[in-house]
């Protein structure tokens, strides 16, 4: 009498968001231009934000150039950083599909939300964790380059450092995180780097193009501002406090201006202009074929 022997057939692992975050971090931590791109962040941001902080330091202390946000000052280098963490955004997706690589990831999760979202979560907190580690450096780096210059100076807890008189005691030009707006600046500046990272992500899921979508995501954020300067004085300290650069950098600055959103209020305006672009983003992936 013959056995028949049936095989059972391996069970089907059930699609879940914690799953699908999980394959979106082995995928983000296994592409190179992922480490290239955070080297590059961290050598920018905090390389430019101790040179400028020394740079006018020194011209501070010698010609008596006013520097009115220290805290800023030194997280200068975030404004070309940047660049490197739009795109890894625009990479994150955009490389999957260059490669089809994305047609593998639909079909393992057809409903697509939890691709969508699993990127986000990891990206969103990867660039977080290091950015925010990144402003702290360039921050205390930079206020302690600033510490070794003095000036006759006025400290004001509201808007920075104000010329004193001419002759009396010095002050050193650093402040600490304890001065007003200088740790909220720190953790505004890992916000606003986040938001770039997932501004690229969603105009790479609307996209799905490399160039395309580093150049939108770029327009936005640099060519946006110089086109404005076109308008008449009288509009523009109306647009460009609202546009996705000075708002997001708005919680990086310790002394606001007429021409500049409060902090939270900045980064709530450039959190909107990243919703939109992963909104449409998440329409773009479920109506279209991969």
């Amino acid at each position: 009498m013959t056995t028949v022997t049936v095989e059972t057939p391996a069970p089907v692992l059930q699609v879940t968001q914690a799953r699908a975050a999980k394959s979106e971090w082995i995928k983000l931590r296994s592409l190179r231009s992922t480490w290239w791109s955070i080297l590059i962040v961290l050598l920018i941001s905090i390389g430019l934000g101790i040179l400028f902080s020394d740079l006018r330091g020194r011209d501070m202390a010698q010609h008596g150039v006013l520097v009115t946000d220290p805290t800023q000052l030194s997280l200068r280098g975030f404004y070309l950083a940047q660049l490197a963490v739009g795109v890894l955004g625009v990479l994150l997706i955009t490389g999957e599909y260059s490669t089809g690589m994305i047609r593998a990831s639909l079909s393992a999760v057809p409903t697509r939300l939890p691709v969508w979202a699993g990127k986000i979560v990891v990206l969103a907190m990867f660039i977080f964790v290091i950015t925010l580690a990144a402003a702290f450096v360039a921050f205390l780096g930079g206020q302690a380059v600033l510490s070794h210059y003095h000036a006759t100076l006025v400290l004001s807890p509201k808007s920075g450092l104000l010329v004193g008189p001419l002759s009396g005691p010095t002050h050193a030009l650093g402040v600490s995180l304890s001065h007003p707006g200088s740790l909220r600046a720190v953790f505004g500046a890992a916000l606003y780097m986040t938001g770039v990272a997932l501004l690229g992500l969603g105009c790479g899921f609307m996209l799905r193009n490399t160039g395309a979508a580093i150049a939108t995501v770029f327009g936005l954020l640099l060519v946006l501002p110089l086109l404005a300067q076109a308008l008449p004085n009288s509009m523009q300290q109306h647009v460009t406090k609202f546009l996705p650069l000075l708002a997001g950098t708005a919680g990086m600055i310790t002394t606001g201006g007429t021409n500049q959103l409060s902090p939270w209020t900045g980064l709530g305006v450039f959190g909107l202009y990243v919703a939109a672009a992963l909104g449409i983003g998440l329409v773009v992936l479920r109506r279209r074929d991969a």
